[in-house]
């Protein structure tokens, strides 16, 4: 189904290196938090210059895009684009297992 984000998505998808250079995803409240396999293919200055992106952080391994409070339906988008579905229940897993990187957030 489209959405309003699509457009966002995609250039997020592109920004970041790819969906193939995508390796986790996740969201808190306002980010997105990427696991990249290669962050020298992500071009941070594009994705800080795209309406709808407040800034980009990378720290403690993740790459953050940050985009406020409509992160959970750009997240959805992104994980529509980028055929990332099973990132989520992969997420959840990895918490349950006590193997997450951040506790969750």
């Amino acid at each position: 189904m489209a959405s309003k984000y699509d457009g966002l998505a995609r250039i997020i998808i592109q920004n970041v290196g790819g969906k193939e250079n995508i390796a986790g995803l996740t969201h808190c409240i306002t980010r997105l938090r990427f696991q990249l396999k290669d962050e020298s293919k992500a071009n941070t200055d594009v994705l800080k210059a795209t309406d709808g992106v407040v800034t980009v952080i990378q720290s403690g391994g993740q790459y953050q895009v940050v985009i406020g409070n409509q992160v959970s339906e750009v997240y959805d988008a992104v994980c529509e684009k980028a055929h990332l579905a099973d990132m989520t229940s992969e997420s959840e897993d990895t918490k349950k297992k006590g193997l997450g990187a951040n506790g969750g957030t």
